[in-house]
């Protein structure tokens, strides 16, 4: 007999012992995703179910668009690690956490496959429709955690879910000649640019200094908002894409 999903979608449960109770009164208001950054789906699979590893995710999705349910929603899959978003910091108890398989910047960084990404988008759009998750809070791993994590990297194609009706994006300004702001440079314009930033929910410090973390914040930003050009320097077209980002945003006033 098979066992029934969360999701709406077609999906098989394969389950994981890697999770554990959500933090009481945490509401399920994050959507949080990766890439498995391992050589196989394989290994990915046996990785999110190995008790030694103490990692998990709710949802696996195979390139050809098969898709795994390896933690039940109501439970706290082990996902996200040292991680922030707006204010809050356990990230597990406040999201759904899937796992797109790819090799990763490690092992060969490549193109989602097209068969993937129509699997994809309909199991996030039906995640986000039944636990009222904001665009805004539709994240990349690179976003909660930019020093430690890059995924799923520039090559995800967050303007189509976006078009689909899952997350946050804007078209992003063009790259013109010009260097605005980069590491070891400080003053008020910088510090302008880390509140925005963290205005938009990353953990930034607002110290006026473009230091070693603001620098890979901006490069999770660009990941994420600007994938033409990965490179943590503050140009004109990261910051005119941010300011965009920003005026969508309910509580942002110009």
């Amino acid at each position: 007999m098979s066992v029934a999903t969360d999701t709406g979608v077609k999906a098989t449960v394969h389950p994981s012992p890697n999770h554990g109770e959500r933090a009481q009164g945490a509401p399920i208001d994050m959507l949080v995703i990766h890439y498995t950054g391992m050589r196989s789906a394989e290994e990915a699979v046996q990785r999110l179910c190995d008790p030694r590893s103490e990692v998990s995710a709710h949802y696996l999705v195979y390139e050809d668009g098969s898709i795994l349910q390896c933690v039940p929603e109501a439970r706290r899959a082990w996902h996200a690690g040292r991680s922030f978003w707006k204010g809050e910091k356990d990230i597990n108890s406040r999201s759904i956490g899937v796992e797109i398989v790819n090799p990763g910047h490690e092992f060969g960084y490549a193109a989602f496959p097209d068969a993937q990404i129509e699997a994809l988008v309909p199991l996030l759009r039906d995640i986000c429709q039944r636990h009222d998750i904001l665009p805004w809070m539709v994240l990349a791993h690179s976003d909660i955690a930019p020093e430690r994590k890059e995924d799923p990297g520039e090559l995800f194609p967050w303007n189509h879910l976006a078009q689909a009706g899952v997350g946050l994006f804007v078209e992003p300004h063009p790259i013109v000649a010009g260097l605005l702001m980069q590491e070891g440079d400080s003053g008020q314009p910088v510090e302008a640019l880390q509140s925005m930033l963290g205005l938009y929910g990353y953990d930034i410090d607002i110290n006026g200094v473009f230091d070693s973390k603001t620098k890979q914040v901006v490069t999770a930003f660009q990941r994420h908002f600007r994938q033409d050009k990965v490179d943590g320097v503050a140009d004109h077209s990261t910051i005119e894409t941010l300011n965009s980002l920003l005026r969508k945003l309910p509580s942002f006033s110009v």
